[in-house]
């Protein structure tokens, strides 16, 4: 991805949180030269990958497989000083915007339509090979509803709505065509995009940058070290 192209989704995104009045916390207003200056007290941003996160999964089409992130909390379980068990973070896809297919094979999370359009999850369950079985339904859980749909089925979540995802669940999620962005939380055990991601298809999680112009926020993988 182009960093001038990063840049422009990044405004974009605090534009949208703006108008649904989403406050961020200080540390994704810093500058890239305020984060040269930044000391220890920091770590816990570099070390769990809190902030900014633009992806097109290595498509080089983020208008049609893309998202736009922000981890604002995080634990890490590969080290003991952040003890955290839970992770946070907002999202948006644009319509005409989709998610991949990808399951975990230890978080479990929750994701909730926060406002904007509909959002529009596919389910399968993971077989032995680690593949989508195509034919078992998927058990759904829903805001305290538990019910069966057939494998591959469309699941609306309007605003407000949310959708518990188990390990070894593949989903891939999408704006409901025609009803605009979607603003999307998740709420999750801790996050680690290195390591727990299992995709469909091989995806660039982090995409290399053609750094066209100047960073106007730094990646959550691109924080200097601290001094």
């Amino acid at each position: 991805m182009r960093r001038s192209e990063i840049n422009r989704h990044i405004r974009d995104f605090e534009t949208i949180l703006r108008v649904h009045r989403f406050e961020l916390p200080p540390f994704l207003s810093l500058t890239p030269a305020e984060w040269q200056e930044k000391g220890h007290e920091y770590d816990e941003i570099r070390d769990n990958a809190l902030g900014w996160d633009i992806t097109d999964f290595g498509s080089g089409c983020f208008e049609t497989r893309g998202l736009y992130l922000i981890t604002l909390r995080n634990g890490n379980v590969h080290d003991s000083r952040y003890s955290k068990t839970y992770a946070e973070k907002i999202m948006m896809l644009r319509d005409g915007q989709m998610c991949p297919s990808h399951f975990h094979w230890h978080k479990m999370e929750d994701i909730i339509n926060r406002g904007g359009g509909n959002l529009l999850f596919r389910l399968w369950n993971a077989d032995k090979d680690e593949k989508p079985d195509r034919v078992s339904p998927v058990k759904i859980h829903s805001d305290g509803r538990e019910y069966e749909v057939p494998c591959g089925s469309d699941v609306i979540l309007k605003p407000g709505q949310s959708l518990t995802l188990y390990p070894f669940c593949f989903h891939e999620f999408t704006p409901q065509p025609g009803t605009g962005y979607v603003l999307i939380g998740e709420v999750s055990m801790c996050n680690d995009d290195n390591t727990d991601n299992c995709f469909e298809e091989a995806q660039g999680r982090f995409p290399p940058i053609e750094e066209d112009e100047p960073a106007y926020r730094l990646l959550c993988n691109e924080y200097p070290e601290a001094q």
